[in-house]
């Protein structure tokens, strides 16, 4: 906002404008364009109307208006973030380099194991597998004997 101001009051003293003129030519207050032109954000209750102040004063000394008003919202936006503009404009730089998938909102991603998860259950069959086979094997010997079919007919 300094700039601004230090732009204005530069413009309009390089033109031989003083204060009270520029005052009566815009029709606002000498003390508003003072402090619009010493960058005191703090002594002015609407946001809006100081905007409309900025944008006709600088029309007033020729300066574009347009660009001073982006400047502006560009002071305000850094002065009123939570966020410093260069931490945002970081988070944008390394987004812009990360590879990006298409992923549909209907839908969720797989969930990827780990490889522990995979052992465990390959563990826990092979474990079926055994007590099977050897529940078997027990099922079929009969007084440390194989039964077979045959002996079970006599």
């Amino acid at each position: 906002m300094n700039e601004i101001g230090e732009l204005f009051r530069v413009t309009r003293e390089d033109a031989g404008v003083t204060l009270a003129e520029a005052s009566k030519d815009l029709d606002i207050k000498e003390v508003i364009l003072e402090n619009i032109e010493d960058g005191n954000i703090g002594c002015f209750k609407d946001i809006y109307v100081l905007k409309d102040n900025i944008f006709n004063y600088a029309k007033y000394l020729g300066i574009d208006p347009d660009k001073v008003i982006n400047d502006f919202n560009e002071y305000m936006f850094e002065y009123t973030s939570k966020i410093p503009i260069k931490e945002i404009e970081k988070q944008i730089q390394s987004k812009e380099n990360v590879k990006r998938e298409v992923v549909s909102p209907y839908t969720k991603p797989a969930k990827k194991h780990s490889k522990n998860v995979y052992v465990l259950i390959y563990s826990i069959v092979i474990m079926l597998v055994l007590i099977l086979v050897i529940w078997s094997i027990k099922e079929i010997t009969v007084n440390k004997a194989v039964s077979t079919t045959i002996s079970y007919i006599k």
